[in-house]
């Protein structure tokens, strides 16, 4: 259903049982949720889907080890239930990750940690082999029943420093655990949406579009692209918009209605690193470290380089956050400071992201104390529908979050729930299979297209490149100056994704960008075939080309000038490690329900 069938189909039937307002990870797991119940449900997104914080977060899928600390255990427990259950559902892009803590003290952060549990305290501190150990043990402790992945482990000094020969001499000894990665977090979030569309003519979805008061106690929904507008009547109303729930509260209420602020969200930035010598340090490991500052910092091999960050600075105003200069030396001060002997010039930085976390609105003055968990409430306003507003969250338990604003509009409506998503596959992980070195040969026979291109579709997208493999092999393809990828494959990205920009697709609907192989070239090539598609006149074109260059430099650090210089480095382009230990899909795959006998070494 494209987006004119949509506008016509509630021209013609204006009553939702639901409007989701917000298509970022959460909107999109409420709207699944509630479209695989069966319900009448409309999700708008205003910019892209998974554009904001669900497209800028550090690419972890973890229990959050450090939240122990403020005592959010039944967070922790949630965390690790739904990151275990991501490993199973999405094998094509969750991995195991395995996490180095480097260890500088012995006792440190005990009596800090203690008060800061009890809520005495706020101001972070460093956490020696002690604490550490405490935490890696309840980590352990809360995972045992279903024991995916190792336990941890400590190594001394010697040990570590074997391992690891470029950390900072000074440290004392190491600890080892296992989280998870998310390749690409954005395709996740499409991969839900089609989910959810999938339940049927009822569940509809528009990004680029934007829900508000008509003034008179209605709604309409307004057509970002096309300019139209039709009103609905919704039966109840989620905002699930993160950073910009009391934004948009405040389209949907008058001044006197309004409810008080619900959101207080912190940014943090993250640097993608293009040196070698980094990558080679880490070993295939995350390193989990403190600053000098006590802040938590991470890096780990991402797509052929290495992923750094992170800060954590309040901010209001989340629409136009970007990596400060600030950011950058703090980032990398951190790092000089865990490997002292890597140096990292300006130009391998290829790629920096920032994004709001959804924290509650809270007056601590230290943002670490701020709680990471997630609620729900109702708001109510005579003369319109309850509106329940999404508060909160981490990328891992988005399920979870989902799961429960769900159960609480299915109460309000008084409708109930036909099934589960707990151990639903998602996207690509449908029919994952065990031997992914036959599924290739077998889609290689059907299609035509050599093995080793269905290898890299498989790697991208799991069991959902069997379509779009199909697509390529059925009409001429022609390479892009990128190698891996071709000109149908950005066709069928762009007829079935909801692409409606050219970030859409660079940013977002593929990893060309963060992984620092997009060239000017390339962008130019993408752009001709979105063009091509919509249909757009020259000045269109040169606006949105424009518009593209400015965002990247702006937003990504990404100049005109680098893109240009990639031009001549088509040939460094080739198949790339992916991540952690250079894991094959074949790694990655984890034990099914019951099998308790294949576990990631």
């Amino acid at each position: 259903m494209n987006r004119e069938e949509i506008f016509d189909g509630l021209r013609r039937s204006p009553k939702v049982d639901v409007c989701v307002m917000g298509g970022g990870i959460n909107g999109i797991s409420v709207f699944r949720e509630l479209a695989l119940q069966g319900l009448n449900v409309l999700l708008v997104e205003k910019s892209d889907y998974c554009s904001g914080a669900s497209s800028a977060l550090s690419r972890m899928v973890h229990g959050g080890l450090r939240y122990l600390e403020n005592g959010e255990f039944n967070l922790v427990r949630e965390s690790l239930v739904e990151r275990d259950r991501l490993l199973r559902n999405a094998p094509h892009l969750i991995a195991p990750l395995p996490t180095m803590v480097p260890v500088f003290d012995v006792f440190s952060g005990l009596a800090n940690g203690v008060v800061r549990f009890l809520g005495l305290g706020r101001k972070p501190s460093r956490r020696g082999a002690i604490a550490i150990k405490a935490g890696l043990s309840i980590y352990d402790f809360l995972t045992r029943k279903r024991a995916l992945m190792p336990r941890h482990r400590f190594r001394g000094r010697r040990g570590t420093l074997a391992k690891w020969p470029k950390l900072n001499p000074v440290i004392k000894s190491s600890a080892t655990y296992y989280d998870a990665w998310v390749r690409q977090p954005e395709r996740i979030g499409i991969e839900l949406l089609q989910d959810g569309l999938s339940a049927g003519p009822g569940a509809r979805a528009l990004n680029y579009a934007e829900l508000r008061s008509n003034g008179t106690g209605g709604f309409i929904v307004q057509d970002l692209v096309g300019g139209t507008t039709t009103a609905i009547e919704p039966a109840l109303i989620i905002n699930a918009t993160g950073g910009w729930i009391d934004i948009a509260n405040a389209r949907l209420f008058s001044p006197e209605t309004r409810p008080a602020p619900l959101m207080g969200g912190t940014k943090g930035s993250h640097l993608i690193i293009d040196n070698a010598e980094l990558s080679k340090a880490l070993d295939g490991h995350m390193i989990y470290y403190e600053n000098e500052d006590g802040r938590v910092c991470i890096l780990f091999p991402y797509l052929g380089k290495v992923l750094v960050g992170s800060t954590d600075i309040r901010i209001d105003d989340p629409a136009n956050v970007v990596c400060t200069p600030d950011e950058r030396d703090y980032i990398l001060q951190s790092l000089a400071f865990v490997l002292p002997d890597i140096q990292i010039r300006p130009e391998e930085i290829v790629y920096q992201f920032s994004g709001v976390r959804p924290l509650p609105a809270s007056k601590d003055k230290f943002t670490g104390r701020i709680p990471r968990d997630h609620f729900c409430t109702f708001i109510e306003s005579d003369g319109i529908p309850a509106v329940l507003c999404m508060i909160g969250g981490k990328w891992t338990t988005f399920r979870s979050f989902g799961e429960l604003a769900a159960d609480m509009a299915l109460g309000r409506l008084q409708r109930i729930r036909h099934l589960t998503t707990a151990d639903r596959p998602i996207g690509g992980g449908h029919a994952f299979p065990a031997d992914t070195g036959d599924w290739i040969a077998r889609m290689s026979s059907a299609t035509g297209l050599a093995p080793a291109r269905i290898s890299e579709l498989f790697e991208r997208y799991g069991t959902a490149a069997a379509p779009i493999a199909g697509f390529i092999a059925s009409g001429a393809d022609e390479p892009v100056p990128v190698a891996g990828y071709s000109t149908r494959e950005m066709l069928f990205l762009i007829r079935h994704e909801c692409v409606e920009h050219l970030d859409d697709l660079l940013l977002r609907r593929t990893t060309l960008a963060i992984s620092g192989q997009l060239s000017l070239d390339m962008t130019n090539v993408a752009l001709e075939l979105i063009s091509d598609e919509k249909h757009w006149s020259s000045a269109l074109k040169a606006a949105e080309r424009s518009r593209f260059l400015d965002l990247l430099a702006v937003r990504h650090g990404v100049g005109l000038e680098t893109l240009t210089a990639r031009n001549e480095q088509g040939v460094r382009y080739a198949k790339q490690p992916q991540g952690p230990d250079e894991p094959t899909v074949r790694q990655r795959a984890l034990p099914r329900r019951g099998d308790r006998s294949r576990r990631v070494q």
